[in-house]
């Protein structure tokens, strides 16, 4: 074999390779990407069905209901046009409240969302306690420097 043709061989099987990998990475990727819908799209029929997918909205108010287990939560996810009920075995956050977001990770079965994770979301004003205490604290201790400090009289600060 000619040293051109090794080379147009050795091209092929790399190409033949990549081929391959690209081929199983898009295959992995396929059965863990998790698309995210609304209540709404969910009724509508966007959603993809015995997949799981990201459903995303508010806890509906009044909806949650727990039963004598203490771990399974019957609640509704919505958008404020359409609801969807959600049901939950394990631990919710503790964030979890009626009227606050919420995205619920799982599947469409019979009418109902099977959750399988919960996940509560807040606001961009969220402040965990521990830096709420310790912003109040400093906003006392400057406040308490500042009335320590003698006014500056107007008249001296016009003179230059």
């Amino acid at each position: 074999m000619k040293p051109r043709q090794k080379k147009f061989v050795f091209i092929i099987i790399a190409l033949v390779a990549l081929g391959a990998a690209v081929g199983l990475v898009l295959y992995a990727l396929k059965n863990n990407v998790s698309l995210y819908f609304t209540p709404t799209q969910v009724h509508n029929k966007e959603a993809p069905q015995g997949r799981n997918f990201r459903i995303g909205g508010l806890v509906g108010e009044g909806s949650v209901k727990r039963q004598n287990d203490g771990l399974t939560v019957h609640f509704t996810v919505t958008d404020n046009v359409h609801s969807m009920p959600v049901a939950y075995k394990g631990i919710l956050p503790d964030l979890f409240k009626e009227g606050k977001g919420v995205v619920v990770h799982g599947k469409l079965e019979g009418g109902q969302f099977q959750a399988d994770e919960v996940l509560a979301k807040h606001d961009e004003n969220y402040m965990p306690p521990e830096a709420a205490d310790a912003l109040e604290k400093a906003a006392k201790a400057q406040s308490g420097v500042n009335a320590a400090l003698p006014m500056a009289a107007p008249a001296a600060a016009g003179n230059k």
